[in-house]
């Protein structure tokens, strides 16, 4: 009987909103366009979540300031706003590219 092949999950990212925010809904559009042309180039799918922080006071008072927040484990993007910023940390999160240095 031939071995039965299980599919990974796809990697998860979590993006840090809350309502009425202009900047994360630019950044989700921005990172959607992103995760497309990552799937375009052969790389596969990636889920997001978005987590609203008025939901729960802890994420409010860590990323009150500083949403969106992209995040993956432990690593976060604060301010996900710039492209190459978002492309940046999707390589080095998910690809494990090197972080780059300014």
């Amino acid at each position: 009987m031939a071995a039965v092949s299980r599919l990974s999950p796809p990697p998860k990212l979590t993006l840090f909103t809350r309502p009425g925010c202009h900047l994360c809904e630019d950044a989700r559009a921005r990172l959607d366009a992103l995760l497309a042309e990552r799937v375009a180039a052969g790389r596969g799918m990636v889920a997001v979540v978005e987590v609203d922080i008025e939901a729960d006071a802890t994420l409010l008072a860590r990323h009150h300031d500083t949403i969106p927040v992209l995040a993956s484990g432990s690593e976060e993007l604060p301010l996900a706003m710039r492209p190459d910023a978002l492309r940046a940390f999707l390589a080095r999160v998910l690809d494990g590219a090197e972080p780059t240095r300014a």
